[in-house]
């Protein structure tokens, strides 16, 4: 029997600027995108295939300051397609979806509740109510600690309108609230050698002080009919299975004011015997987060960089495939061990002193998650030398024809050192 598998759908920062520039040939991505454009431009919203089509498309920081509502669409639109990539044409079936804050929402659309135009419409609606209803200023901050932890922190400043918004793991609690508040949650939490950080995000979400854009949201979205959903959906913010429209419209009016308690919705899949957690979106967030505390089980983020149908296929191999749906011309899968986390975070800090070394920054500037090209200006010739630097001192070989692997597919540190684990050890292959 295979083990059971979930789809993760994160939120807010699961963009990857020209995520699908390499499989641009693939008509399940193509036919989705401009599905999408088109619905979105009959609801009055931008279309986004260019943003995922294009290397030099805006990157996120610059959408969240001009057009947080295009990235929304965004994030949607490569979540479901690549959603439709997995179940369709690799043929790999879900037994649970699992999102996190704004990917409730595309799980609910990827379930069946909704379908492409009304999953639009939840999107569209949900930054329409921003505007109707403006928010307090606010932002949000992810402490490097346990959420009971995370609490008292909270409470030593004393400030109400600090919230704990996300339980994502033992190691990282997101905390909301307005920017004045969180500055002093941050002084706070270094004194006491908690690290703290400052997210990419417009608002302060999961807070109770967007209870006005909350009303306003369900207000426009009041005459779509969710039905039952086709999939098993369990949600973060409800703590609990979505069976029902009654459920599907206490998540909606939910997650804008409500925590989402991530770290108890995988303890709680991972103790039904969930093994492997495959990422439904760009960058590998929510596969990061679980690989730290459940390093017995397979996390796999197949869009963590620019990939290629090829390497589609090897990033999927350790996931059975559903033979029911497309038979396996490839004869059984065998169910690869996850790479130990400790190799892999030893592996990036090697890559980071080696990128510092050569191109002179401060090891310090060179972080896991920092983007080469949109956040350390590394000119794709440069990525090129540095690529070759990493294969030699990773000790891996590339394949004889390597001629899918793109050095500039690898858009940060992290996603570069994942590729490199799964090659195997032996002299590398000068390009």
């Amino acid at each position: 029997m295979r083990s059971p598998i979930v789809f993760l759908f994160p939120g807010q920062g699961a963009y990857l600027p020209g995520a699908f520039r390499h499989l641009a040939e693939e008509p399940i991505i193509t036919e989705l995108l401009s599905e999408v454009d088109e619905v979105a431009t009959s609801l009055g919203a931008a279309p986004v295939t260019t943003l995922l089509m294009r290397e030099d498309a805006p990157s996120l920081d610059d959408l969240l300051s001009r057009s947080p509502a295009q990235l929304h669409v965004a994030i949607f639109a490569a979540e479901l397609a690549l959603y439709r990539l997995l179940t369709r044409r690799h043929g790999i079936q879900p037994d649970v979806l699992l999102g996190h804050s704004f990917g409730e929402l595309t799980a609910l659309t990827a379930a069946g509740v909704f379908d492409l135009r009304q999953g639009l419409r939840l999107v569209i609606a949900r930054d329409a109510a921003f505007a109707d209803c403006p928010p307090e200023p606010g932002a949000m901050v992810a402490l490097g600690t346990s959420a009971d932890r995370a609490r008292h922190v909270i409470g030593a400043v004393g400030r109400w309108d600090l919230c704990l918004a996300a339980d994502n793991g033992p190691q990282q609690t997101v905390v909301s609230g307005p920017e004045e508040d969180l500055g002093q949650l941050m002084r706070v939490a270094e004194t006491l050698g908690i690290t703290a950080r400052r997210l990419s995000v417009p608002y302060s979400f999961h807070n109770p002080r967007l209870a006005g854009v909350a009303e306003r949201f369900i207000e426009r979205i009041r005459e779509l009919t969710p039905r039952v959903p086709v999939r098993r959906v369990h949600s973060a913010v409800l703590s609990r299975d979505v069976c029902d429209s009654t459920d599907v419209a206490a998540l909606v009016a939910a997650h804008l004011v409500r925590p989402t308690y991530f770290l108890g919705a995988v303890r709680a899949l991972r103790a039904e015997g969930v093994e492997i957690f495959l990422e439904c979106g760009p960058r590998g967030t929510l596969s990061d987060l679980i690989a730290g505390f459940l390093p017995d089980t397979t996390v796999i983020a197949p869009l963590r960089r620019r990939v290629t149908g090829p390497d589609l296929d090897r990033l999927l191999e350790p996931v059975p495939h559903h033979q029911a749906s497309i038979p396996d011309q490839r004869g059984t899968t065998t169910v690869a061990e996850p790479a130990p986390v400790r190799g892999r975070e030893e592996l990036i800090s090697d890559l980071r002193t080696i990128y510092a070394e050569t191109l002179g920054y401060p090891v310090e500037m060179l972080t896991a998650d920092a983007d080469l090209e949109a956040d350390l200006g590394i000119d794709s010739i440069t990525q090129t030398e540095l690529f070759a630097k990493a294969v030699t001192a990773s000790s891996r070989s590339l394949p004889a024809d390597d001629s899918d692997v793109r050095p500039t597919s690898f858009t940060t540190l992290r996603a570069l050192s994942d590729f490199l684990l799964t090659l195997p050890v032996g002299n590398s292959v000068t390009r």
